[in-house]
């Protein structure tokens, strides 16, 4: 049954019918098209089926997400650590915007993934440096708008420098996996500026204690790293719009499992904090509906979205935030009739192949019969391990969206 609420939910973000809502009337002059993320080449297939008019322009995707498109160029590159391809890709997206005039229009496909999409980092620095940034955020346990402040900061093209490139007028179409739905933290927000400030990002270095290099620093620390601010002249007339949402996704699901005869409750689509914690914490509230019916009466199904985090404790360990929680769920719900699906919508939980994990009251149980220590497994971040050696691991293949993390518990 989870699966096919997960299914609902990802069938829900399916961006085709938010962009038909949201198109730009035709300009007078050309109509280009630029993208990043993880489900930006099914964004550009359904503009091209629903755009009435000539397209032209480009896209990048992770490796293996691509589609086969018309007009728009579809590039894949490495994601979640960049590399060449995606730098090649960003000179190619700015240099789609550079030359445009007032009477063109840029229409922007914008999705989670595309902050180590579109590597570009600042003058005097390099590929490796930004490799190594996005190494340092992603095993620090920092949530996602934190790092995409620090990001845009040590950026050439992120925090609303695309759309300052080009004079036409950018209407930006975003799938939104940011807790809480700011436009400016999707993929470090390329074409929608923000004012947050390179101050900012260097209290976020202090506050999580990032190990940045001195160069880095120095440049945070100069105003070379002002991105440009929202009341920016060359700004005016753009238009964002999000066109899918964990929100609307969790209400799809939520539908889904109230017409197959079980009541469902959406905690929240914005939650964030340590994976783990997280996993605790559900479990908790599903052990007080097992045992004493409350606060929601069984059977009935638990719905939450957001980003959780992961602060890695080891490097042996394989695995991503939302097996991290299946594990951690998996520990405190031993011996109870509850059932756990943790998975990103996207279809790919971490740098494994799977989008999640399935965790029940027996979880535990079997790896112990496996001779594995479910505790040890997650203190060493080894929760794809843990699911692969009982066979619970969830795979999709990619989904071709991403509204971040779904998670239904199923108490009976």
């Amino acid at each position: 049954m989870l699966g096919t609420l997960f299914r609902a939910a990802v069938d829900a973000a399916d961006p085709l019918e938010g962009m038909r809502r949201h198109l730009p009337a035709p300009p007078k002059g050309r109509t280009v098209v630029v993208g990043a993320g993880k489900g930006a080449a099914q964004m550009a297939r359904a503009l091209e089926y629903l755009w009435d008019g000539p397209l032209s322009g480009v896209v990048v995707t992770r490796y293996g997400y691509g589609c086969a498109t018309q007009s728009i160029d579809v590039i894949e590159a490495s994601h979640p650590v960049p590399d060449t391809a995606g730098l090649s890709a960003t000179k190619r997206l700015l240099d789609a915007v550079k030359d445009l005039t007032a009477d063109d229009l840029v229409i922007a496909l914008i999705c989670g993934g595309g902050s180590a999409l579109l590597p570009a980092p600042p003058p005097g620095f390099t590929l490796a440096d930004e490799i190594a940034l996005n190494e340092i955020l992603l095993a620090s346990g920092a949530p996602i708008a934190a790092m995409n402040v620090v990001r845009k900061h040590l950026s050439t093209i992120k925090g609303g420098r695309l759309a300052a490139a080009t004079r036409a007028r950018v209407v930006s179409l975003i799938v939104s996996d940011i807790p809480g739905d700011n436009p400016a933290h999707v993929a470090s927000g390329p074409t929608v500026p923000d004012n947050t400030t390179r101050h900012d990002a260097l209290d976020i270095v202090r506050q999580y204690g990032l190990t940045l290099s001195e160069r880095a620093i120095a440049h945070l620390s100069s105003p070379d790293a002002d991105a440009p601010s929202a009341e920016d002249a060359r700004f005016t007339g753009h238009r964002c719009h999000i066109v899918a949402s964990a929100r609307l996704s969790l209400e799809a699901a939520a539908a889904a499992a109230r017409a197959s005869g079980i009541e469902a409750v959406i905690l929240s689509d914005s939650i964030e904090g340590e994976a783990r914690d997280v996993g605790f914490v559900h479990a908790a509230l599903a052990r007080e509906i097992a045992t004493r019916n409350q606060p929601f009466k069984k059977p009935v199904v638990l719905l939450s979205g957001g980003e959780t985090t992961v602060t890695l404790r080891s490097k042996a360990g394989k695995g991503g935030r939302n097996a991290e929680f299946a594990l951690a769920t998996a520990l405190a719900i031993d011996g109870f009739d509850i059932t756990v699906l943790a998975a990103d919508t996207d279809g790919i939980d971490g740098s494994e192949t799977n989008a999640g994990a399935f965790a029940d009251g027996t979880s535990a149980r079997r790896l112990r019969a496996r001779g594995l220590d479910p505790r040890n497994l997650l203190n060493f971040n080894d929760s794809y391990s843990a699911f692969a050696a009982i066979g619970d691991l969830f795979e999709t293949g990619p989904t071709g969206t991403n509204v971040n993390d779904f998670r239904a518990i199923l108490v009976t």
